[in-house]
């Protein structure tokens, strides 16, 4: 027997989150009978499980795709302004998939996408503390102790962030700007931006150019490939699978 949101996320038709959403919302039947409340569990191969109406088809194949998301895209299945979202990017796949994790609107860089719920849970949760990395161009130039800061980790308004990796890239003659790398293994929102502001200088971009292990090498802006099955391999051992 297992829960319901994980037959469903496993099955490729929704992330774990969307099904939650789903099954809050009515929109779920187990052996034809509507589900609201989340704990429930079923077994997925004697119950049968419908979102609105239509029953999960047997478990899909797993698809892995690296995006290179450019600016002015949601990271989203779907948004209700009618904006593009990432999954719009990859106009020749009909099976579900969802980005693992987000990135803002206007940040740019490496998005995972997938149908493998137990990956992506996996890849997000603070157990496993996997890296992130991001090319910042910041307002003014950071002092050795404002890196030294956001080093040991800076308070924000949702508490102490985990200590990061700082290293300077290039710095404007006139100081009116700086870029830096930043690596962090935490995903609250915004994150990099917030710790950069909190320290005086305003994020102008952002482009996250690596994440567990893999990178933007080959893949142009607003471009995705397919992950290898070594890559594919490497990301369920991070995960935790």
């Amino acid at each position: 027997m297992e829960r319901l949101q994980k037959i469903i996320s496993r099955s490729g038709a929704a992330s774990r989150r969307e099904a939650e959403r789903l099954i809050l919302a009515g929109r779920v039947t187990l052996n034809g009978q509507p589900v609201t409340e989340l704990g429930i569990q079923a077994d997925p191969d004697s119950d049968v499980i419908a979102i609105d109406g239509e029953a999960l088809a047997g478990e899909q194949k797993k698809l892995y795709f690296l995006l290179n998301k450019p600016k002015g895209c949601i990271s989203a299945v779907k948004d209700d302004r009618n904006r593009t979202t990432v999954i719009d990017l990859l106009p020749e796949v009909r099976e579900y998939i969802y980005p693992v994790g987000r990135l803002d609107y206007d940040t740019e860089g490496l998005l995972l996408l997938t149908n493998d719920g137990l990956m992506m849970n996996g890849l997000l949760h603070p157990r496993y503390e996997i890296e992130k990395t991001y090319v910042a161009k910041a307002e003014g130039i950071l002092t050795a102790r404002d890196i030294q800061k956001l080093a040991r980790g800076i308070l924000l308004e949702d508490g102490m962030t985990a200590p990061a990796k700082i290293k300077p890239l290039r710095a404007a003659a006139d100081k009116s700007w700086c870029t830096l790398e930043v690596t962090i293994h935490e995903g609250r929102n915004r994150q990099v931006r917030r710790m950069l502001q909190a320290v005086g200088h305003r994020v102008q971009s952002l482009e996250r150019i690596a994440f567990a292990g893999l990178s933007l090498a080959g893949v142009q802006r607003g471009e995705h490939r397919a992950l290898t099955d070594r890559e594919v391999a490497e990301l369920k051992k991070l995960a935790g699978i």
